[in-house]
């Protein structure tokens, strides 16, 4: 038996769980009519066979249908829930891994036109930010429905077979009525903690009362809500000795922080540039306070945070979630002695982003996370060994390098820098996005296990590549910033990335005209604002850098809001003109022919990249191919076989932003689903 912390078993009740890491509850968006498919059965087997001891499913499943989902969430109000739930445990369960499930009523955090356009109910009238949907204070009727439908949901996951449920006491309707921040009501529900815990209480009898006291029961909750007036340590603690002398209570998990904003949010799931596991010593305190088992997870991203978490006695479980999004067979690398091998989770939470824009979870850069029924996380070996000749070693080009070599073909690849990582190592030039990098050095470390030849330093021409004899070329070329979108005036002004790279230092008193919404512009925003200058961001949308989203923004307004910056929207840089030692921006709008003009001192644009493709077009004419991609192929996971030149000497293909501008996923998506059949 391993010595490892992480390697032991842990015996919950009368279950024992083979080691002490798990996925705590998440929802990726990805049911199907409100029903957890194949596609979500997939993800999670996937990560059972990974070596984890337990997945916790949904973040959160809905037990009424008066709590409609704010994204793609659980319907576990249905009683077809019930099978479809079953198969997932089955099928972790082959595995020896544990299957849970999180349920709850959001009560005030969803809106109300959303399912059944019922109203949003709470404990008081008071709408909570995110979602900003005023609720129905709720009656006695409503409390008696909605722990009735917590029973039947629960009685539902026992059909199914899983080991237990969760609770979620955090942001959601029972902790809405356990914090005095949200709950106005008056006895026997509002008040004193008693009366403010009854709603939970009376849940939990309910809960108990339909499936025995064998079924395991946790409780998700806030300890301390980090905000005046609120839940504080002291509370928090006291609530969890309540829980425990209940009896109906089997494990805690243990949340630090308020949901309610975005802010909040990211407090309680850091995103990169934050503190690692910052909760994590105050779990242990309501561990060592309680004596309960007691699990917790907020950023803990490597193996080695983990151990401690368990070796001091601080976790019981540890959960690293966002961690097995990166790579679900963490466990068996670690059993396999292979912890190097573990792809690291860098924290861009593209993950949660992107599915409280109302998307589904993706991982920056595993592109297989939620495509296991199409996308291998574990590569087969091809057939036919070839010469992959890649041009190109940023995200795109890595990733089809890697690919390439684990199906076993010979790989060169030629980049022009002196070092790799394209885009991605000029965004992590950004200390607090340094820890982007990762995508890069993993792979590079992956690439040379396998006996990838790199040449650095080489500004590859055809002659270049054809010298090589290849059977597949892949252009990875990436983009160069896009400036000239202005009516005149285009050499007076610089892009986000010449201010990145250091190659133009910053002004006092400076435009960033954001045309294309992404991390670039307030990456710039944030250098220039450091210096003590003056910064206006402006964009002609309604809101600003939408595609940094939600929780990556916090750090950003954290960053520049205390410093002499301002946001402008529906405004749109139409020229720039030079006027004396300073520069004259000609300002228009979408909405009207109205213009103004201001004057600044450095102007910087930010549009974007057009496509490096001009060796993909030298090489066109001779490939088999001519640069034709079978898209149906493509996304159906089928070999390329397009012929369209029978005198080409190999197949061309171009990837990432030397097709277009997007990001570091879909560059990688790009590479894995095309190289996985090559």
């Amino acid at each position: 038996m391993s010595s490892d912390p992480l390697l032991q078993p842990y015996q919950l009740k009368h279950l024992t769980l083979k080691n002490r890491i798990m996925t705590t509850s998440h929802e990726p968006a990805y049911p199907e009519d409100g029903m957890p498919k194949d596609r979500y059965r997939a993800y999670h087997e996937e990560r059972a066979k990974g070596g984890i001891a337990l997945t916790m499913t949904a973040g959160s499943a809905a037990v009424s249908k008066d709590s409609p989902p704010v994204f793609n969430n659980i319907l576990a109000y249905k009683d077809e829930v019930v099978p479809w739930m079953a198969k997932i445990a089955d099928a972790c369960h082959e595995h020896g891994c544990a299957v849970m499930i999180q349920l709850t009523h959001l009560g005030r955090r969803t809106g109300w036109n959303k399912g059944d356009w019922l109203p949003s109910i709470s404990s008081s009238h008071w709408r909570e930010p995110a979602h900003r949907a005023f609720p129905k204070k709720m009656e006695d009727w409503d409390i008696e429905r909605v722990v009735s439908e917590y029973a039947d949901a629960a009685e539902r996951m026992q059909a199914a077979g899983l080991d237990g449920i969760e609770l979620q006491v955090y942001g959601h309707l029972a902790d809405q009525f356990l914090s005095p921040l949200t709950n106005d009501m008056e006895a026997p529900w509002g008040g004193s903690l008693d009366n403010r815990l009854r709603f939970s209480m009376e849940m939990l009898r309910a809960i108990r009362k339909r499936v025995g006291h064998e079924f395991i029961v946790g409780v998700r909750y806030t300890a301390d809500e980090a905000q005046a007036g609120g839940i504080d340590a002291v509370e928090g603690i006291e609530i969890a000795k309540k829980f425990r002398g209940s009896g109906m209570v089997d494990f805690l998990n243990v949340i630090r922080g308020r949901i309610h904003t975005d802010p909040a949010m990211t407090d309680i799931i850091p995103v990169q540039g934050m503190k690692s596991a910052p909760h994590l010593d105050f779990a242990g305190e309501v561990r060592r306070a309680t004596g309960m088992p007691t699990f917790h997870a907020s950023r803990i991203p490597d193996v080695a945070t983990a151990r401690h978490a368990v070796a001091s006695g601080l976790l019981d479980m540890v959960g690293m979630t966002r961690a097995h999004m990166a790579d679900p067979h963490v466990v068996r690398k670690i059993t396999e002695g292979r912890e190097d091998d573990i792809r690291p989770c860098v924290g861009a939470t593209y993950c949660l982003d992107r599915i409280y824009q109302a998307g589904d979870a993706l991982c920056m850069h595993n592109a297989a996370t939620g495509r296991e029924l199409s996308i291998p996380h574990v590569i087969s070996p091809a057939a036919d060994p070839k010469h992959v000749v890649i041009v190109g070693a940023g995200p795109a080009g890595l990733e089809a390098a890697l690919v390439a070599a684990e199906r076993g073909h010979k790989v060169t690849v030629f980049e022009a820098a002196s070092a790799p990582g394209g885009q991605v190592r000029l965004t992590a030039q950004s200390p607090r996005r340094r820890e982007m990098i990762g995508i890069i050095d993993w792979r590079m470390a992956q690439c040379a296990a396998r006996d990838v030849i790199f040449r650095f330093d080489t500004l590859a021409e055809a002659d270049d590549v054809l010298a090589e004899s290849p059977d597949v070329v892949i252009i990875a070329t990436g983009g160069m910033a896009q400036v000239d979108v202005l009516e005149n005036g285009v050499d007076l002004v610089a892009s986000g990335w010449d201010v990145l790279s250091g190659d133009v230092k910053p002004g006092r008193d400076v435009l960033i005209f954001d045309d294309a919404g992404d991390h670039v512009g307030l990456q710039a925003a944030e250098l220039i604002a450091a210096t003590g200058a003056k910064v206006e961001i402006m964009t002609p949308d309604r809101n600003f850098a939408p595609e940094v989203m939600g929780m990556n923004l916090v750090p950003y307004m954290r960053a520049l809001q205390d410093k002499d910056v301002t946001f402008t929207v529906t405004w749109r840089l139409c020229a720039v003109e030079r006027d004396g030692n300073r520069l004259k921006a000609v300002i228009g709008t979408d909405y009207s022919d109205h213009r103004i003009s201001r004057d600044f001192d450095q102007i910087i644009v930010n549009h974007g990249t057009l496509p490096l493709d001009e060796l993909y077009f030298d090489l066109r004419a001779g490939s088999t191919n001519l640069g034709e991609v079978d898209q149906d192929a493509l996304i159906s996971g089928r070999v390329q076989n397009v012929l369209r030149n029978k005198a080409g000497q190999y197949q061309l293909f171009r990837i990432g932003d030397a097709v277009s501008a997007r990001n570091t996923h879909a560059a990688i998506y790009d590479a894995r689903r095309l190289l996985k059949d090559v």
